[in-house]
């Protein structure tokens, strides 16, 4: 076993230990490799391993890696800042985006999905945390947000996602996780119907786990060190 498949059956492992003490199920937790900055034979390691969803932040390197792995079945997630100049190859190769804050992406995105395709998966980035150098929209501001983009045509809107500031304080990390899952549910009460919490990586998924997550998003863990780009 190489040291890729090592460290993903370690995560994996994690995962279900952290279900099993929420009284979840592992199988409802969605784990999203992230692999921005690795190459193309960092994924087929992984996905040779059992690993199907990968996360990419940077869109043109994001686009060579999917050339050089079209022979692989892969869910393609886009993990980071959408940039206005970006939207369409992001609308045309991806089957998720994460961190949607801004009407005006959402309509981009919505506008050029290729027709044939099916809806592009769509979660809402929520600053719970308040930082002025995080992206994400404020948590008061997240139902008008959500409420527009539930009606565009080409987009599913799933859920919620968050990278709150980073804390050794589990108490904090749980707030933080927790006040997403209250909104998502106080969202659902409004009738969006969303089914995803995106939220928790390399350093506090477990806390994560135990505060609702769906979608774990982990590179360091099991891809190592990002190189440098």
């Amino acid at each position: 076993m190489n040291t890729i498949a090592a460290n993903l059956q370690g995560v994996k492992s994690r995962i279900e230990r952290s279900a099993g003490a929420a009284g979840r199920d592992p199988r409802d937790i969605v784990l999203v490799a992230v692999t921005k900055t690795f190459g193309p034979e960092a994924i087929r390691d992984a996905h040779a391993a059992g690993q199907r969803d990968f996360g990419e932040s940077y869109a043109q390197e994001a686009l060579e890696k999917m050339q050089a792995l079209a022979d692989l079945p892969i869910v393609w997630h886009f993990i980071g800042p959408v940039q206005s100049n970006k939207t369409r190859p992001i609308a045309e190769s991806f089957d998720w985006v994460h961190a949607i804050d801004r009407l005006k992406i959402a309509e981009r995105l919505s506008a050029q999905r290729p027709a044939g395709r099916p809806p592009l998966q769509v979660c809402i980035e929520v600053n719970v945390s308040g930082e002025a150098s995080k992206a994400g929209v404020a948590p008061e501001a997240a139902p008008a947000l959500a409420a527009m983009v539930v009606r565009l045509p080409n987009l599913r809107l799933r859920g919620l996602m968050t990278i709150p500031e980073p804390t050794p304080d589990t108490a904090l990390q749980r707030r933080r996780f927790e006040q997403l899952r209250a909104l998502r549910d106080a969202l659902n009460r409004d009738g969006c119907g969303l089914d995803t919490l995106s939220m928790g990586m390399s350093d506090d998924f477990e806390t994560a786990i135990a505060a609702g997550a769906t979608m774990v998003r982990v590179g360091t863990a099991i891809f190592g060190p990002r190189p440098r780009r």
